[in-house]
């Protein structure tokens, strides 16, 4: 039986070719798009999944051991003794012939400004009786302002710079701690950087720069800087009934500084005053 349907031409068949072709190519460059997009994914999936892997292991690492300061002995302070020397495992230093010396006991933040207004004030003489012998003082550096006053977090980097000065300079460190008090940024700014952290430590004669750098850096003492301040923030200070409520807190021994207006805090003829009623009982 003939069909009735005319034969397609030889022009038709030529277009109708083109026509296949061309939708068998449309088809394959969907499909050759599709299987870009999905190794794209797939690298991209393996990418996330190996920095996760690798923040992951950083962070473990980073929590299953916390570096502990050497020289934060006291009750998780560094005491400086004679001739400005921090007591060590290895070394405490000799007081004046036939002194007691008095016990200073200091607890700061960094980045706390009212610290500031007692720290610059009363550095020089209670450098005198440290070095002297006739005194020793106790530095607690707490860091509880990251997240309010400080936008860089330079409360709990410039206790770890001082620890980290306190552990590879050790003789440097009470000099380091005024200097930070130096250049404590205003309320609400950002602190000095590591950068700078580290040209401080250079600035007061520190020795074992390369150590103080990469401790700094690395923020070696971060994590036990965050466990002493919760300790120091929730325990009564060892040997007292005295809470830490804010800082500064000022003991001399054992008795609590205390304070009305700005002015007394920045008086250091009041605390003078304050340091000879405790130990001999009469103001002078």
């Amino acid at each position: 039986m003939t069909s009735n349907t005319p034969r397609p031409t030889r022009s038709e068949q030529r277009e109708a070719a083109r026509a296949k072709a061309k939708a068998l190519r449309e088809q394959q460059q969907k499909g050759d798009k599709r299987k870009r997009v999905l190794i794209q994914l797939g690298i991209a999936i393996s990418v996330i999944v190996a920095v996760g892997a690798v923040a992951l292991t950083i962070f473990n690492a980073s929590t299953a051991s916390t570096a502990v300061p050497t020289n934060a002995s006291f009750n998780d302070g560094v005491k400086v003794g004679t001739d400005l020397k921090v007591f060590t495992e290895d070394f405490t230093p000799v007081p004046a012939p036939g002194e007691t010396p008095v016990e200073i006991i200091i607890y700061v933040d960094y980045q706390c400004p009212i610290c500031a207004v007692f720290e610059l004030p009363n550095s020089d003489q209670i450098k005198n009786w440290v070095a002297s012998g006739m005194a020793t003082v106790e530095m607690h550096a707490l860091s509880f302002l990251d997240g309010r006053g400080s936008p860089n977090a330079f409360s709990s980097r410039a206790a770890n710079a001082a620890l980290c000065v306190s552990e590879h300079s050790p003789d440097n460190f009470f000099e380091y701690n005024t200097r930070l008090f130096k250049s404590q940024p205003t309320e609400g700014a950002p602190g000095p950087e590591n950068v700078e952290l580290i040209s401080f430590a250079e600035e007061v004669g520190a020795s074992n720069i390369d150590l103080i750098s990469s401790c700094i850096n690395e923020k070696a003492f971060g994590n036990w800087i965050k466990d002493s301040t919760e300790r120091a923030l929730t325990e009564p200070i060892p040997g007292t009934a005295i809470q830490v409520s804010g800082t500064p807190t000022v003991l001399v021994n054992g008795e609590q500084y205390t304070w009305e207006t700005g002015e007394e805090l920045a008086s250091a003829a009041r605390f003078a005053q304050f340091v000879q009623f405790v130990t001999t009982g009469a103001q002078g």
